[in-house]
Order: C-alpha cells, then sequence, then structure tokens
C-alpha cells in the first residue's frame, strides 16, 4: 500500500514539475518573440490538448505547447454549448461587491431597497438615460450610482455639477429623464477621480457597466427585464 502512495505521490510530482517547466517555456519564448507583449500574468492549461491559456490582466489568448502560435479568439466547447472565454473573463473581470466604494456613489432607493446593484454612468451616455428608464420599473432595489465621465469633454462638468448640486438625486433623474441642465456647482469633486481610478484598474471602459453583489458585470444597457433576472441570480449565487 505504501509503494502505491509512494507511486501516486512521485506520478503528480512529475506531473506538476513538468506542467510548471511547460509553462515557463511558453513565456520564455513568447516574451523573446513578442517583445512588445505586456507581463505574461498567468500560462495554464485548457481543456482542449495541446492548447494553453495565456492571460494577461483580464485579456485572454491561447498558444500551444511550444509557443509558437499565439490565437486571439474565443474557445467554444461544443458539447457543453459553452463559451470557455467569455466564462473566463467574466470571472477575471468579477468585482468584489463589498470592495466597490459607495461612499464614492449617490444612492436611490426603489421599494424595500432589498436587493442591491452598482452602475457607472456618464452624464453624456444616451444608453445610459435608456438604461435609467428601464430601471425605474424595477422595485426593491437599492441602486449605487457612481458618475463616472469618459465620453465627451465636458462629462466632467456634468458629473460635477450632479455631485456637487444639493440633491444629487434629484439632480440625476432631472438630467437622465427629464434633460434638464443641471445649474453649475462646485465642491470637492474627489470622488469623481476616485471613480475613474478604480475603474481604470477594474478596466471598466464604458457605460452604463452594472455590477451585481455576486461580482457579476454586464457591460452595456440591459432592460428592465434582464435586470430583473440578472439581480435574482447574484442573489442566488451570492447565497
Amino acid at each position: 500500500m505504501k509503494t502505491i502512495h509512494w507511486l501516486l505521490a512521485s506520478t503528480a510530482l512529475a506531473t506538476s514539475l513538468f506542467a510548471s517547466a511547460q509553462e515557463s517555456a511558453i513565456r520564455k519564448t513568447l516574451a523573446e518573440r513578442i517583445p512588445q507583449l505586456e507581463k505574461i500574468d498567468e500560462v495554464q492549461s485548457t481543456p482542449m490538448p495541446g492548447l494553453y491559456e495565456v492571460r494577461i490582466g483580464t485579456d485572454v489568448f491561447y498558444t500551444d505547447a511550444k509557443g509558437n502560435y499565439l490565437i486571439q479568439g474565443e474557445l467554444i466547447d461544443t458539447k457543453a454549448r459553452r463559451n470557455l472565454t467569455e466564462d473566463r473573463i467574466a470571472k477575471l473581470s468579477a468585482v468584489d461587491f463589498s470592495a466597490l466604494p459607495l461612499a464614492d456613489a449617490f444612492t436611490v432607493v426603489h421599494g424595500t431597497g432589498a436587493r442591491k446593484l452598482a452602475v457607472f454612468e456618464d452624464p453624456n451616455c444616451g444608453y445610459c438615460k435608456r438604461f435609467e428608464r428601464d430601471l425605474q420599473k424595477v422595485q426593491d432595489v437599492t441602486i449605487y450610482t457612481f458618475l463616472y465621465p469618459i465620453l465627451s469633454p465636458d462629462s466632467a462638468e456634468k458629473s460635477r455639477n450632479i455631485w456637487c448640486a444639493k440633491d444629487r438625486v434629484a439632480a440625476w433623474q432631472d438630467h437622465m429623464l427629464r434633460d434638464k441642465v443641471t445649474p453649475p456647482a462646485s465642491c470637492d469633486t474627489s470622488a469623481l477621480q476616485r471613480n475613474l481610478a478604480f475603474g481604470k484598474k477594474f478596466k471598466i471602459t464604458g457605460t452604463p457597466t452594472l455590477i451585481f453583489v455576486d461580482g457579476s458585470r454586464v457591460p452595456g444597457a440591459i432592460n428592465d427585464t434582464e435586470v430583473e433576472k440578472r439581480l435574482a441570480q447574484a442573489q442566488s449565487s451570492a447565497k
């Protein structure tokens, strides 16, 4: 019995050492041949024999065992009918909801506010305005809105006026739902700078970007039915 355990342990160790050597070889080859490639964070095998995942931040590439080819695209599991690349990126880009700097957002409560949703939005975003109209139909949710001025030169000014308004929620809803111009206002806008820094760190590149309590995110506007579906999924996953 001891011999069997020893053999199993030896096999596992040999497999681990081989995998480590394989990953090191891929890193070395790609770094030498593509010097402009950013630092590789991780190399790991995929379900497809001979194909390896190369991760740089939240970007995913694929390569062969020798690093002779680098593939930018999606890996589909046809049997399970799943986009493995999409699943992987979703996991990599997940945001810990408890780590969100909620003090840098303003809060809107619908109904009981039992469910939670964070949204990064630019006041110049047309898709955000459509999303906000649909969001009015969603009940029993607390919405944390992070002003995220990235789209136009005057996005920062509009965001400042809304953030510095006496009633941020009223100013935001007047602007997004009723196309009312927010009067000029000034105050400490360091929160907006922190929002931009947070978005850069987590690669929030467009608005609206929705973040749910299970860490999942949705880049882009979705309708109220889809929001409800995502909220339910997030609540279930977070339990």
